[in-house]
């Protein structure tokens, strides 16, 4: 039975590791990274109702006295 000739196993797993690194590099440098989103800043309208100048409570059914 012929022994196996491990000889260019080393090259040929270094070569497959160089190409599958090259390749995934190629892979992310193509991949678009949008900046970070900035707050905006927005105009707040103020509208002069009269709930809004008084505080105002909503009463439930359940907690108004019995009748």
């Amino acid at each position: 039975m012929p022994q196996l000739d491990t000889s260019t196993w080393t090259i040929t797993i270094v070569s497959t590791l160089l190409t599958l690194f090259i390749i995934m590099q190629l892979k992310i440098s193509t991949y678009l990274y949008y900046p970070s989103p900035q707050p905006m800043t927005t105009k707040t309208t103020k509208s002069l109702v009269p709930w809004e100048t008084k505080w105002t409570k909503i009463y439930s059914p359940l907690s108004l006295p019995l009748q």
